[in-house]
C-alpha cells in the first residue's frame, strides 16, 4: 500500500519540477523603449532601470537612443515597443500611424531659449543661428512660438538640428550656434558657462511633454507587457518623490552638474508631475491646433481618441 502510494506523489513532485523549470526558462519579457539623448524629464525611467523596478515587474529593458523622428516608425516596425515623446506620438497617429498615448509623466513643459550674452534683444538673432532637438517637435514648436514672441520670423534665423536636448547643449557649449532650445538641468549648465536664459518658452503653447507612447498591435498582442511597463515607469515617480536626497545626486552624477544645479533640476521636476498619468484634454486639443498650423487636419480629429490610460494603475 506504501507503495502504490509513493508513485503517484513522485509523479506529481517530478510534474512540479518541470512546471517550475518551464516557467524560469521562460524569463523575463524583453521590451525595448528608444530616447533621443540623455534628458532629465527620463528620470522615471532611468530610476526604473537602475533601480531594479522593471526587472522585479518581471520585464528586461533595453534603452535604444534613436532620433525622436524615427521613433514612430520603429515603434510600427517592431524595433522598439515604446517611445517617451507624447507630442511625436499624437502627430504621428494624426497622420495615420496605430499609436496610442498610454502615459502622461508631466503638466507642463521647461523649455527655455538660452543665448550668448551678447544678445540682448531680438533683433540680435537675426542671421543667427539655433540648435534644436529636431524638426517638427516640441523644440521646434517652441522655438516658433518664442521667434513669434520676439516678433522675428523663421526665415530671420536658421536651425541647427542635433537630434537631442543634450546635442543642443553641446552645441551651444562649443559656440556653434548662438542659442539653444533647452531644459533643465542643461540651462543651469548653460549658464554656468558664460551663457544667458533668454526667454520661457514652456507657457507660450499647448504641446504634450514626456510619457509613453506604444503601438495598438502592442496592446492587443500584449497589453499585460505594456500595463507592467507603465506600472514601473509610475513607480520609478513614486521613488523619485520620496527620495530626495539620492535623487539629487543621481541628477549630478548622471548630467555632470552641480549640487545645487542638480536640486533645480529635482525642483522642476517634482513641481510638473502629473498626480495620475493622464493627459489633460485641453492640452491635447491645443496641440491640436498647432499641428494645423503645419499641416491640414480634418475638424472632426478628436485628439481623445488617440489616448489609452486604461491601463494605469487603477485606470478605466
Amino acid at each position: 500500500m506504501k507503495r502504490e502510494n509513493f508513485l503517484p506523489a513522485t509523479a506529481v513532485v517530478l510534474v512540479l519540477c518541470l512546471l517550475g523549470s518551464a516557467w524560469s526558462a521562460e524569463g523575463p519579457q524583453k521590451i525595448r523603449i528608444g530616447f533621443p539623448s540623455l534628458a532629465f524629464s527620463y528620470m522615471p525611467f532611468y530610476v526604473a532601470q537602475e533601480k531594479g523596478i522593471l526587472q522585479k515587474a518581471g520585464l528586461e529593458a533595453e534603452y535604444i537612443q534613436m532620433r525622436t523622428g524615427i521613433q514612430p516608425q520603429a515603434l510600427i516596425n517592431g524595433n522598439i515597443n515604446f517611445f517617451p515623446s507624447v507630442s511625436t506620438g499624437l502627430s504621428a497617429a494624426v497622420s495615420g500611424l496605430p499609436l496610442v498615448v498610454v502615459l502622461n509623466l508631466y503638466n507642463g513643459t521647461p523649455w527655455i531659449l538660452v543665448a550668448a550674452k551678447d544678445l540682448s534683444k531680438p533683433q540680435d538673432f537675426i542671421g543667427k543661428k539655433i540648435a534644436i532637438s529636431g524638426l517638427k517637435t516640441s523644440a521646434h514648436f517652441f522655438a516658433q512660438a518664442g521667434l513669434k514672441k520676439m516678433g522675428l520670423g523663421e526665415k530671420e534665423i536658421s536651425y541647427v538640428v542635433t537630434g537631442g536636448t543634450a546635442s543642443s547643449f553641446a552645441a551651444l557649449a562649443s559656440n556653434q550656434v548662438a542659442g539653444a532650445v533647452l531644459t533643465p538641468p542643461f540651462d543651469d549648465k548653460a549658464v554656468s558657462l558664460g551663457f544667458k536664459k533668454y526667454l520661457f518658452l514652456g507657457d507660450l503653447v499647448d504641446i504634450p511633454y514626456v510619457g509613453m507612447i506604444t503601438s495598438q498591435a502592442e496592446i492587443k498582442g500584449h497589453r499585460e507587457r505594456v500595463q507592467k511597463t507603465i506600472a514601473a515607469v509610475m513607480d520609478g515617480v513614486s521613488w523619485l518623490r520620496s527620495h530626495r536626497e539620492d535623487s539629487v545626486k543621481m541628477i549630478a552624477e548622471k548630467f555632470k552638474v552641480t549640487p545645487v544645479e542638480a536640486e533645480r533640476t529635482y525642483e522642476t521636476m517634482i513641481g510638473m508631475f502629473t498626480k495620475d498619468g493622464r493627459l489633460n484634454a485641453q492640452v491635447a486639443r491645443g496641440y491640436m491646433e498647432v499641428l494645423r498650423q503645419d499641416r491640414p487636419i480634418p475638424p472632426d480629429v478628436d485628439p481623445l481618441k488617440l489616448l489609452d490610460f486604461s491601463m494605469l494603475p487603477g485606470g478605466r
